[in-house]
C-alpha cells in the first residue's frame, strides 16, 4: 500500500506537483541542451561508469558534447538560442533504453565485482599493475 501512494506520489500523470517539477528540470536542461541521463556522475557511481564504457561509442562521444557545450555556456553565462531549445529533447533517455538491454549487463557486472571479491582478487577499477 505504500508503495503504490509512493509511486501516485512521483508519478508526474497523477500528481500536479511532480508534474510542475518534472517540467521545470526540463526547462533547465534545455537551456544547457543537457539530457537527464548527461547528470549521472560515473565517477560517484562505478557502476554508471561500467555501463558508460558499454554504450556504443557515438552515444558517449555524444554525452561529452553536451557536457562540453553546458559548461561552456554556463562560464559565458549564456543559454541555447531558443530555436535549438525548442528541439532539445531533456528526458529522453538513452542510458535507461540502455539499461534495458544493459540492465543485464549491470547485473553481470554486480556479479562479477561480487564473484572477484568472494576469490580475494581486486575489483577492476583498482587494480594496479606490479
Amino acid at each position: 500500500m505504500a508503495s503504490s501512494f509512493l509511486q501516485r506520489l512521483v508519478d508526474p500523470k497523477k500528481n500536479f506537483l511532480a508534474r510542475l517539477h518534472m517540467k521545470s528540470v526540463s526547462n533547465r536542461l534545455r537551456k544547457y541542451g543537457l539530457r537527464y541521463d548527461d547528470l549521472y556522475d560515473p565517477m560517484y557511481d562505478l557502476d554508471i561508469n561500467e555501463a558508460l564504457n558499454r554504450l556504443p561509442r557515438e552515444v558517449v562521444d555524444a554525452r561529452n558534447q553536451r557536457l562540453k557545450r553546458a559548461m561552456d555556456l554556463s562560464m559565458k553565462h549564456e543559454y541555447l538560442p531558443d530555436d535549438l531549445q525548442a528541439v532539445q529533447t531533456p528526458f529522453r533517455s538513452y542510458l535507461q533504453e540502455m539499461l534495458a538491454l544493459v540492465s543485464h549487463m549491470q547485473f553481470l557486472v554486480k556479479r562479477e565485482r561480487a564473484e572477484r571479491e568472494a576469490l580475494g582478487a581486486l575489483p577492476l577499477y583498482q587494480r594496479t599493475i606490479p
